[in-house]
Formats: structure tokens, C-alpha cells, sequence
């Protein structure tokens, strides 16, 4: 990759939380030369976006075919909209997408074979998995190819989502796998320190202490796992001294079985992605 390349004009349908991160990123990275065209619903929501550099950002109760107005300029279409509302918004774009446009989709359940069997044989699509950290630029993005993407597609979509992060190409059949590990992460990370704070409130801190011993352990030991690049359970023995509190304290979390529960976990939200593929 070098410093010359540059992103194709960028529509974003439906720019909530997580397009929303990723147009920020990649608005960010000046990698959008020829621009990105947001949508969203109300005008409140539009506003919220518009003072982003490089970014126009459209409101449909102003303008009821901005989701065409948008796509039908651009290189590059991501479809941010609710799952249910997917079908409907491919039906109104299809016919207006220029050629060699790529489509990708944020939309968790949504199959690569909906968006092609709508948009037609034309169209390269890609299925896309980023998670909330996008926010702050260290998203993991799944990134799914469709039988239409090119080795090409997949280098600009890849430089796309490398804008908020890192990305994991993978098959479709992966990313509801994907999104029980980093995309529902996140929250079992947050489960935590949340648990762990209270913890902590029990034993006589004050919360806001208490929060940032917490939560500043928790980002300590992540940016050291990151700086050594040593795996984690060894990590792990470095801290755990010999017949020491730490060694107490980890036998307790070992009898709870932690990775029966993690199994069980990712077991229960691959279901629901299931459930959610299949309109349930």
C-alpha cells in the first residue's frame, strides 16, 4: 500500500452508531479524496454528522430519495440500515448504482446471497462485522467477500475498514462465529470491570476510585499484552506469585469454570444470530 492510494467516493446509508464510527475513521484517515455522502432518518440525526470534514449529511424527512442521491454518486455503499429494512433499501438503490460499485453491508444476518440475488450480477458485495471500538479507532472488522469482489474490491474494502482498526478476512459462514467473539466482546469486557468495580465498592473505595483502579488495570494489562506480544497465560503466571494472594484469588475464577461459562456464552449469542438470520 502506499501513500498515494486513495478511497472512492463513499455513501453511507443509514450512518447510525457503528457507520457512524466508520465514516468518522475514514473521514479521519483523508483517505476519502472524492468525499462521503451520509443519510440518516431525522434531520437531528443528519446534524449530528455534519460538521465531520468531507462528509454531506442528508436527512430523508428532508429529502425522501437521499438513499439514492447518495448511492448513485458513489464508489462505495454501506449499508448501515436496520436488518428488516435491508431488502427494501437494495430494491431502491439497485437500479441507480454506477458500475463497478461495491456494496458492503453492516447489517448483522444479512446474507451475502440477498444482497446479490437484489442487486443483480453487476455489483460486488461484502459483509462486514465491525464492533463499537471502531469509536475510538481499535474496532476488529470481519470482512466477508462475495462471489463478485475481486482481489481488488477486497484491497480497497480491507484499506476501508482498516481506517477504525484491524481487520480479520474470513468466510461468510464465519462472521455470525465473528460476532460472538468481537462483536459481542466488547460487552463482556464492560461486564467486568463492571463487576469488578462493584467488587471494589464493597470493599470500602469510593466509586470513583474504585472505577479508576478498574478500569485503568484493565487498560494497563491490555496495552502490555499488546507491547509484548506474549501470550496471555503466560502473562498471567508473570503476576501470579507462588502460594501469593493473586494465586488465591485465580483459583477462585478457575472453580467458576470461566471457560465453560465463555462457551457457554458465545454458544447462546451464535444462536440468536441464527434466530436473527432467519427472521426470527
Amino acid at each position: 500500500m502506499t501513500d498515494a492510494f486513495t478511497l472512492p467516493s463513499i455513501a453511507v446509508l443509514g450512518a447510525g452508531s457503528m457507520g457512524g464510527a466508520v465514516l468518522r475513521g475514514v473521514a479521519a484517515s483523508a483517505l476519502a479524496t472524492d468525499g462521503i455522502v451520509a443519510t440518516n432518518r431525522s434531520r437531528a440525526k443528519a446534524d449530528e454528522l455534519a460538521s465531520v470534514p468531507s462528509v454531506t449529511s442528508l436527512a430523508l424527512d428532508d429529502e425522501p430519495d437521499a438513499n439514492v442521491r447518495a448511492a448513485s454518486k458513489a464508489g462505495i455503499v454501506l449499508v448501515g440500515v436496520k436488518p428488516a429494512m435491508v431488502p427494501d433499501l437494495l430494491r431502491e438503490i439497485g437500479p441507480h448504482l454506477r458500475p463497478g460499485t461495491i456494496v458492503v453491508s453492516l447489517a448483522a444476518g444479512v446474507t451475502l446471497a440477498t444482497f446479490e440475488e437484489i442487486l443483480g450480477a453487476d455489483v460486488a458485495v461484502f459483509r462486514s462485522m465491525p464492533n463499537t471500538p471502531a469509536l475510538v479507532g481499535k474496532a476488529v472488522t470481519g470482512l466477508a467477500a462475495g462471489s463478485r469482489a475481486s482481489e481488488d474490491d477486497a484491497r480497497v474494502i480491507r484499506r476501508l475498514f482498516e481506517t477504525v482498526g484491524t481487520v480479520i478476512e474470513l468466510p461468510e459462514h464465519q462472521i455470525d462465529a465473528l460476532s460472538t467473539i468481537s462483536g459481542s466482546g466488547p460487552a463482556y469486557v464492560f461486564l467486568l470491570v463492571e463487576e469488578l468495580t462493584k467488587a471494589a465498592v464493597a470493599k470500602g473505595f469510593a466509586e470513583a476510585d474504585a472505577r479508576v483502579m478498574v478500569e485503568q488495570t484493565f487498560a494497563g494489562a491490555t496495552a502490555l499484552l499488546a507491547a509484548t506480544g506474549e501470550d496471555p497465560a503466560e502473562l498471567r503466571r508473570r503476576v501470579t506469585s507462588p502460594e501469593g494472594t493473586t494465586e488465591r484469588a485465580v483459583a477462585v475464577l478457575q472453580e467458576a469454570r470461566l471457560s465453560d461459562v465463555f462457551a457457554r456464552a458465545t454458544d447462546a449469542a451464535l444462536a440468536r444470530a441464527k434466530e436473527l438470520a432467519a427472521g426470527a
